[in-house]
């Protein structure tokens, strides 16, 4: 009887600890990263839209195109902070150009919107399912009301010359999320690849602008400040 109180005592220790190694995986383990930030990818050597067709005319987000959030969040007893990156390939807009490759170009109606219901996460942590990250979120942001997030600008000045290599943006408009719009300016690059016009850039803003607060996860801190990320590919139409 001894003997099966002492085998039984000793399978519940290594339970116990088995547990306790699978938690400090679970919460503690510096075995976690996140993918690089969106920004332009390599262009075409032979880009097919180019200044002697021009880029003046509507252009319409298509495949390829994503949209996302980077936020900081620390788990218990951790001294250093993790980086949580969703995002959604539900993406949709317009966008029209007038000008010339010689004068420079004016951008207007700029309308993008990503469907946050399809965000999914897409870092990871070592014996810990992030995607449960994104239910949290899901509710946080009442994303059944608030499916998506929108922004708009009203026109983009892009001065000539105008060549084959990537511009640099500074886009002020407005950014809706959670049914709240706020102004902001999104820092992008522009560039044709492929015969596609891509924009690749980001929007700093704090959740509680927009009447989120940081999801309340169990062992777990998120800080308030969100990278908005984007990499649009446009086609003209």
């Amino acid at each position: 009887m001894r003997n099966r109180l002492l085998i039984a005592g000793v399978a519940l220790v290594a339970a116990i600890a088995l547990a306790g190694g699978g938690a400090y995986v679970y919460f503690f383990s510096g075995l976690r990263s996140s993918p690089t930030t969106l920004g332009l990818s390599t262009p075409s050597a032979s880009p097919t839209t180019s200044s002697g067709t021009g880029l003046s005319g509507t252009w319409t987000v298509t495949t390829g195109s994503l949209a996302g959030y980077r936020v900081k969040e620390l788990f218990v007893g951790q001294t250093s902070k993790h980086e949580a990156v969703a995002r959604t390939s539900t993406v949709s807009g317009t966008m029209a150009i007038s000008g010339d490759a010689t004068s420079g170009y004016q951008v207007n109606g700029i309308t993008i919107t990503a469907v946050l219901t399809s965000l999914h996460s897409v870092d990871s942590v070592a014996g810990r399912d992030v995607t449960q990250r994104d239910g949290y979120v899901s509710r946080q942001m009442n994303l059944q009301q608030f499916p998506n997030a929108t922004f708009t600008a009203s026109a983009v000045t892009v001065p000539g010359p105008v060549t084959s290599q990537a511009v640099d943006l500074s886009i002020p408009g407005k950014l809706t999320v959670h049914g709240v719009t706020k102004d902001v300016t999104a820092t992008a690059k522009a560039q044709i690849a492929g015969g596609k016009l891509e924009v690749a850039g980001s929007v700093a803003i704090d959740m509680t602008d927009y009447g989120v607060s940081p999801p309340s996860v169990p062992f777990t801190t998120v800080d308030s400040q969100v990278t908005v990320e984007f990499d649009i590919f446009l086609t003209k139409s």
